[in-house]
């Protein structure tokens, strides 16, 4: 999660540090939590009830839900079953290095152009108080609407993890040439998710540091401040927008040849699945929002200020040897 700054603070980080921590976390995270990922996916574009459904014993229904999970690997060895969790990690790569960093780098530069412009409006809408969170939290919103230009990214990695077949005797660069926009399919969609989950995610973390722990400057709550606020702001952000984020994986998982639109899907999931198919794979994002966060973010604050003193100190080198 990007860190929540303060108004009129300036980051004494240079924008290249910024940028290699954020990465440096983000590709960290990728690889610890990507499976946990693809098992949510999987769940979340599975359109069969898994348990309760009638003359279904229990065994039965934990061999469907290992064969959702698993797939083709569902019989083999366990740690076949748990490599057969990181398809599309290229994408993925790319998709999670790239958002990390348009997050870290985009929400405080929002955040700073609303409190100059429109910092005032926020204040007299809201209160002080009020403002301040609300103003975060409508930062995270714009940089959620803007992260729509990441998508194709996004929909790869999804299709390389629940739908390998449409992958099939085609690179990268052949998808892309062959699918062009439909690369962007969903992006209403995503849209929609977006802008109140981001804005319940930087808004939750910001009310619980104001609300909670009463911080004025909120870039130095503690550790486990920062754990409790991201934990709040996260599972506010993923309960709000997961009704839409299955939506958007399922649009996002089918055959590229064979599209579906978001409101068939959700005809489709109230008549066949009912309302609780709209929170598949919430239980399995949720376990892993507190570690997830908290892994994300500590790293985060430990590379960015790592990387600066590398810099500046490989500055000063050159600077004195420049001088000699």
């Amino acid at each position: 999660m990007s860190p929540v700054g303060t108004s009129g603070k300036k980051h004494s980080e240079s924008g290249t540090a910024r940028i290699l921590g954020s990465g440096t976390s983000g590709i960290l995270e990728l690889f610890t939590f990507h499976p946990v990922d693809t098992v949510a996916k999987r769940l979340m574009s599975n359109t069969e009830r898994i348990f309760g459904v009638p003359q279904q014993t229990m065994g039965q229904s934990m061999g469907k839900l290992n064969q959702v999970i698993f797939r083709e690997a569902a019989s083999k060895p366990t740690l076949t079953k748990y490599l057969s969790l990181f398809p599309g990690l290229g994408y993925a790569a790319g998709y999670k290095v790239a958002q990390r960093i348009y997050k870290f780098g985009g929400q405080p530069v929002a955040r700073d152009y609303l409190d100059r412009h429109h910092g005032q409006s926020f204040t007299r809408a809201f209160g002080e108080r009020n403002g301040k969170a609300m103003m975060h939290a409508t930062a995270g919103s714009l940089i959620g609407i803007g992260e729509v230009a990441l998508l194709p990214l996004d929909v790869l990695k999804i299709k390389r993890q629940t739908n390998p077949e449409a992958f099939k005797g085609r690179g990268l660069f052949k998808i892309v040439a062959d699918e062009g926009m439909a690369l962007y399919r969903g992006a209403g969609w995503t849209v929609v998710r977006n802008a109140p989950g981001s804005f319940a995610l930087f808004g939750g973390s910001a009310a619980v540091k104001e609300y909670i722990f009463g911080l004025e400057n909120y870039n130095k709550a503690t550790f486990i401040q920062n754990f409790f606020a991201s934990i709040g702001g996260a599972v506010a952000s993923l309960t709000v927008s997961a009704p839409m984020d299955v939506i958007k994986t399922r649009i996002q998982a089918r055959s590229f040849d064979c599209p579906e639109s978001g409101m068939s899907i959700i005809r489709n999931m109230i008549q066949k699945e009912g309302f609780s198919s709209f929170f598949k794979g919430l239980t399995p994002k949720l376990l892993v929002v507190g570690p997830k966060l908290v892994f994300g973010f500590t790293l985060a604050q430990w590379f960015i200020p790592t990387f600066d003193r590398m810099i500046k100190s490989a500055s000063s080198s050159s600077d004195a040897t420049a001088k000699q």
